[in-house]
């Protein structure tokens, strides 16, 4: 077994499902933005550790646990379409304050640290479709892991999924950080308007295509 193969892997994956652009993401950038780099990095911790969670039950074969999610997959996705469209109101109607170098201050009233994690977490695992996609890409290293594969196979793969979505995660905050410092409060004031909208938008097209699918 070629163990640097699975990492690689593993790192891939990670990457390829962090990476395009959707609320998390705008999330992130906008806590960047108004917070600094640690609370946005954290924001994306909460997103990896969601990813990991599916990695784990892609991986390991939890056929029961992967059932489960998909057997309510449209509450899942209803809370999920709700909570975007809270984070999307809060954002457009969030007052800039002064900001500090100290991160830990600096965004006292909006959102903590842990509370930072804990949002996008839940925000990663209300929805399923992450799940199919992980299936997805897992189904193309079945030649790697095989079909059943060792529990040193399956952690290894999925600590390279966790290291790929971080990997991610810290790059695009350090890079957006290098402007936190830079942004005026009018200027976040149209940042927080532009990201809340678009939030709000994925938020009511979840719940539009729930409807639609309901109705259909």
């Amino acid at each position: 077994m070629d163990y640097a193969l699975l990492v690689l892997s593993g790192l891939a994956i990670g990457i390829m499902v962090a990476a395009p652009i959707g609320p998390v993401n705008l999330i992130c950038i906008r806590r960047t933005l108004a917070f600094g780099q640690l609370n946005g990095f954290l924001s994306g911790l909460g997103a990896a550790l969601g990813d990991t969670v599916f990695a784990v039950v892609t991986a390991f074969g939890l056929t029961a646990i992967a059932q489960l999610i998909k057997g309510y997959f449209i509450p899942l996705q209803i809370v999920g379409g709700l909570m975007l469209i809270g984070f999307g109101v809060h954002t457009i109607f969030a007052k800039p304050k002064q900001r500090d170098c100290d991160v830990g201050s600096a965004e006292k009233g909006a959102s903590t640290l842990v509370g930072a994690i804990a949002s996008t977490f839940a925000l990663t695992v209300t929805n399923p479709a992450t799940l199919l996609g992980f299936t997805a890409l897992f189904a193309g290293l079945g030649s790697l892991i095989g079909e059943k594969p060792r529990f040193v196979e399956a952690a290894i793969l999925v600590g390279g999924v966790t290291a790929g979505s971080l990997a991610w995660w810290f790059t695009i905050t350090t890079i957006v950080g290098l402007f936190h410092k830079s942004i005026d409060e009018r200027t976040m004031k149209w940042t927080n308007r532009i990201m809340g909208f678009t939030i709000l938008a994925f938020g009511l097209a979840v719940l539009g295509n729930l409807a639609r699918a309901q109705f259909a």
